[in-house]
């Protein structure tokens, strides 16, 4: 797969590229439960922070 076919499908996913930096017996375990699962570790990682993060964050500008 070349970067511009992997952009266009990113991009057709509605999906962002991100860096993370984690433990490797995290990652390790992470790609072994999307193997077990049948998903992606993207799926994976996706669903822990929709079960971390609030449904709606707000964030008010100081007033300064």
């Amino acid at each position: 797969m070349t970067t511009n076919n992997y952009s266009a499908r990113v991009k057709a996913n509605n999906k962002q590229r991100i860096t993370l930096f984690v433990n490797p017996s995290i990652a390790k375990q992470a790609r072994a439960q999307a193997v077990v699962d049948e998903i992606s570790l993207t799926s994976i990682v996706e669903k822990a922070l929709i079960a971390y993060l609030p449904n709606e964050t707000i964030i008010k500008k100081a007033n300064i």
